[in-house]
């Protein structure tokens, strides 16, 4: 694959990235409930707390995301990634040194704040980053290997992570992220919106003016909509994506407080868990969708992955044993290879000096899912957890899920393929009006 070489160092940027983010996450179920609710094994309390906070950030996102992706466009990539990465620093930080319960609720509050700006924003504009560098018919297998790398830090951290305490833990995720910023400002080359990677050609007249048409356009929610009428291959590729969201957000809103109060978990089982998923997710978007990309249409490929995404949930909702998570986990070997899909046929529809604006777009709008998915499975969870459920069936949240999900692969299946973006360049122009492709 073309440019794999100046990827290398995005690769490995978001690789150290994510390890140092992921591998808090099996602990911080524990390290919660320990503050909220100490001595107990399911806490309505947390469970309302995890939601609400996760709504937030959704909120803030909903705003945000559209607004990196567009700058990013303007000012370049590697500029608008040291943002969220460097405020990453401060909520790991801040549980390295205490675990208290005061300590506790001012992680959250910070970790509120700054994923606003760093939830989701590092991969939205990682994956703009690849488009500037890749073509389009090789996109797709790009960002299987950009989600496979992610995937990879997720196996890392969470193997990492059940091997050490959980003060360690956040010590190594501070120092990690802090490596990643430094590592992404001395190796990582400036990409252009249009162009590419800085020096490593030549801007023709045309890509030049791509570039300030781009800077000229001013960051709105009129973005959103405007991509959105504008080509209706986009917009089914936003449906597909918010109810993904819905249902991915509702399983991780829901999975580890069920998991705990059914069977017990604590962290290293946890940690045990991810890293099977992270596995075969590896596998699945580094090995199997490079093989397959060239030969089936990414649109066939996002509704198999979508099917047995759904059969993921479903299994997690009926689990009747503590080993049947397990076995549900290995269906994200097929589960995870639609995910870069989505992102692919959404960023053929633009052209390429509004990459990072249609990844926001597509961001924000999942950001809505993120707003709605916890405060609807939040109490949902609480409830079917706890003695006064109108129903004996702990799973219920985690069906829901799993319904949402196979809407998803409803739509996913009337995509149909598009013709390649021509490039707008009237600088009123949110985004392409004549298509080839599609691209978020």
């Amino acid at each position: 694959m073309e440019k794999l070489t100046p990827l290398s160092h995005l690769f490995m940027t978001v690789f150290l990235y994510s390890f140092s983010t992921f591998m808090v996450i099996p602990a911080m179920t524990d390290v919660i409930m320990s503050a909220v609710c100490p001595g107990k094994d399911e806490c309505s309390i947390a469970i309302y707390l995890t939601g609400v906070l996760h709504a937030v950030v959704g909120l803030g996102t909903l705003v945000m995301m559209p607004l990196i992706g567009n700058l990013s466009d303007t000012y370049g990539r590697k500029v608008m990634l040291t943002v969220p990465m460097v405020l990453a620093i401060f909520p790991s930080a801040i549980l390295a040194y205490s675990r208290s319960p005061y300590f506790v609720y001012a992680y959250l509050l910070i970790k509120t704040v700054t994923s606003m700006l760093c939830e989701g924003s590092v991969f939205c504009i990682a994956l703009a980053y690849v488009a500037d560098n890749v073509s389009e018919k090789r996109r797709a297998s790009a960002f299987g290997i950009l989600s496979g790398v992610t995937s990879g830090a997720f196996v890392c951290g969470n193997l990492f992570t059940r091997f050490i305490s959980t003060s360690s833990t956040f010590e190594v995720s501070a120092a990690g992220t802090v490596i990643a910023v430094v590592y992404m400002r001395i190796f990582l080359p400036e990409s252009v919106a249009g162009v590419g990677i800085a020096g490593t050609g030549n801007k023709t007249e045309d890509e030049s003016l791509l570039v300030k048409d781009s800077s000229e356009n001013k960051p709105s929610f009129r973005d959103t909509i405007s991509l959105l009428r504008a080509s209706s291959t986009y917009s089914q590729a936003a449906a597909v994506a918010f109810f993904t969201t819905l249902g991915d957000v509702g399983l991780y809103t829901s999975m580890l407080y069920f998991l705990k109060a059914q069977f017990h978990y604590s962290k290293d089982q946890f940690a045990d868990l991810m890293v099977i998923n992270g596995i075969a997710g590896t596998i699945s978007q580094m090995v199997l969708m490079p093989l397959v990309a060239p030969y089936i249409k990414e649109e066939k490929i996002l509704a198999i992955g979508l099917f047995f995404s759904c059969v993921h949930m479903l299994l997690y909702s009926i689990a009747w044993s503590s080993w049947v998570p397990y076995m549900a986990a290995m269906v994200t070997l097929l589960a995870a290879i639609g995910s870069p899909c989505v992102r692919s046929i959404a960023s053929k529809q633009v052209g390429p000096s509004e990459q990072g604006k249609a990844q926001g777009c597509l961001t924000g709008i999942c950001s809505i899912a993120n707003v709605v998915s916890p405060l609807a499975f939040s109490p949902l969870t609480a409830l079917f957890l706890s003695e006064s459920a109108p129903f004996h069936f702990p799973g219920f949240s985690l069906m829901c899920a799993s319904f949402l999900v196979m809407i998803a692969f409803i739509l996913s299946i009337m995509i149909k393929e598009a013709p390649l973006a021509v490039t707008s360049t009237d600088d009123n122009s949110a985004c392409s009006l004549d298509f080839n492709e599609c691209t978020v």
